[in-house]
């Protein structure tokens, strides 16, 4: 089954499309000549994403083992904290499996208060008032 990797690189001591620029080329051919069907690079405000899919595990293994891989992953811009390298699509892209619930906060512990009654009018006893003395009545004009 096929399957994709990524490689995020965020920017650091020089920015993350500058390190794009330089190994895009050697990236790509090394995906390409080594079983990658798919690719794409995705850029945002903190990096770049370099997303390929392969037909299996070892076709990822051998492109990641490949010296021109391994020199442009040593070169990011930021070597300490700046390259992510995992299985899946990158970024922003939805997870494979759903996400556990997070625990709620501690103020959902409070108890909500009980619903009150909801007001009950009968107004089956109730008749239409007399219209003489409602002041409806023709009036005392004359």
């Amino acid at each position: 089954m096929a399957q994709w990797w990524s490689i995020e690189v965020l920017h650091g001591e020089f920015s993350a499309f500058r390190w794009q620029e330089q190994h895009d080329s050697a990236l790509i051919e090394a995906a390409l000549t080594n079983g990658a069907f798919d690719g794409s690079w995705h850029a945002d405000r903190w990096g770049v994403v370099f997303e390929v899919c392969f037909e299996n595990e070892e076709q990822w293994e051998t492109f990641r083992s490949l010296p021109a891989v391994r020199a442009a992953l040593d070169g990011v811009p930021d070597p300490v904290n700046g390259l992510l390298v995992y299985p899946g699509r990158g970024g922003g892209s939805a997870a494979r499996v759903p996400r556990k619930p997070k625990p709620a906060p501690s103020a959902s512990a409070v108890s909500l208060p009980e619903p009150q009654a909801e007001p009950h009018l009968d107004l089956t006893g109730i008749s239409p008032p007399d219209p003489v003395h409602a002041g409806a009545a023709g009036g005392s004009g004359l």
